[in-house]
């Protein structure tokens, strides 16, 4: 696979910042994240010309209604409209302090809203926080606040118990133990977001997040997460909805896994407990009896290949999902990063 490079990003970045974070058909605006994805696969090249077709459907960004004070942020939590008032909050933040500093408090306190907006708040957190810790430039450090502003004003917790965890038990271990939503109680009306919203009223669903050990090597453990979460990928990704609802079980922890090394342990190991949280209630609101695949023939192509394909095809999830894969296959591999980029190109209609 080719070596990254971030030639086109900084201009991308640029503008990218026109627009907000909601597309014309209401899902999130990935602009950025591809941006980036595609300057680590090594294609700055291809960043221009996927903007140039993404771009359409992209909506102007909104103006700042009020200033959010740092005694009330708490109170302008999950406020969508009021992005661009959270990005003006966080750019402040990013002058007054080095960028790792933010990264690491604001980290710590949005963690419980893992979820926020289907996990697109932490993907581009996770993307912004990469691209920064390969050069600090101001689109960067405003991508940054951008993405954090985007966690912060769509921002969502799944319930809890709080308990922590008795059985030791790892992530392949405890995904069998996790409680699906019965079909008939699903929500499949809306997005992602409300099927999530329905787990407030399954009462099943609130201890899940103690049933792993999160005291182990954080690394490894980041590692068992994301692959569990693949192999859950393509045991349940059987349409439209559902994979890519399963292709951000793996790119959530993916994203943590990026910023890990940039924050403290304690905040990562905090953070962990949500993307497993997070992974688990994607699975009880779209998965079925089987919680993932044991078995994996991976295909014949190589990375290279793999990439080319996923450029082709155009698709943001497919070009985010490709990288991921590819990115943790590099770091441990495992037949399953290979299978599912080599599936879900026929899950997703091509762009």
């Amino acid at each position: 696979m080719r070596t990254p490079s971030y030639a086109s990003l900084d201009d991308a970045l640029e503008s990218v910042a026109l627009y907000g974070i909601e597309l014309k058909n209401g899902n999130s605006n990935h602009a950025p994240m591809v941006a980036e994805a595609l300057c680590v696969l090594g294609r700055p090249e291809a960043v221009v010309r996927w903007m140039a077709r993404y771009r359409e459907r992209m909506l102007p960004r909104p103006a700042a209604s009020a200033r959010i004070r740092p005694e009330d942020w708490r109170t302008a939590l999950g406020e969508r409209p009021r992005f661009a008032d959270w990005s003006a909050f966080f750019g402040e933040e990013l002058q007054a302090a080095p960028w790792r500093q933010v990264l690491d408090r604001w980290m710590e306190r949005l963690a419980p809203g893992f979820c926020a907006a289907a996990t697109h708040g932490v993907i581009r957190v996770g993307h912004a926080a990469r691209g920064l810790a390969d050069s600090e430039t101001p689109p960067r450090l405003r991508e940054l606040a951008d993405a954090l502003a985007s966690w912060a004003a769509t921002y969502q917790e799944l319930p809890a118990t709080g308990a922590q965890p008795k059985s030791g038990m790892t992530p392949r271990e405890a995904i069998a133990r996790v409680p699906i939503v019965p079909p008939g109680r699903r929500n499949n009306t809306g997005n992602i977001t409300v099927s999530l919203a329905a787990l407030g009223s399954f009462a099943e669903f609130a201890p899940v997040i103690g049933l792993i050990d999160t005291t182990t090597d954080l690394a490894p453990l980041v590692a068992e997460l994301t692959e569990v979460f693949a192999r859950v990928y393509l045991a349940n990704a059987h349409d439209i909805r559902s994979t890519i609802a399963f292709i951000h079980g793996v790119t959530s922890p993916a994203a943590l896994g990026n910023i890990a090394p940039l924050v403290g342990d304690r905040t990562a190991r905090a953070a962990l407990r949500y993307a497993w949280q997070s992974g688990c209630g994607l699975y009880a609101c779209f998965g079925g009896e089987t919680a993932m695949v044991e078995e994996i023939e991976p295909p014949k192509a190589d990375a290279d290949e793999l990439v080319e394909r996923a450029i082709a095809h155009g698709d943001e999830h497919v070009i985010k999902f490709t990288e991921v894969c590819l990115h943790r296959h590099s770091l441990d591999p495992s037949p399953v990063y290979t299978a599912a980029v080599n599936h879900v190109r026929g899950m997703i209609p091509q762009r």
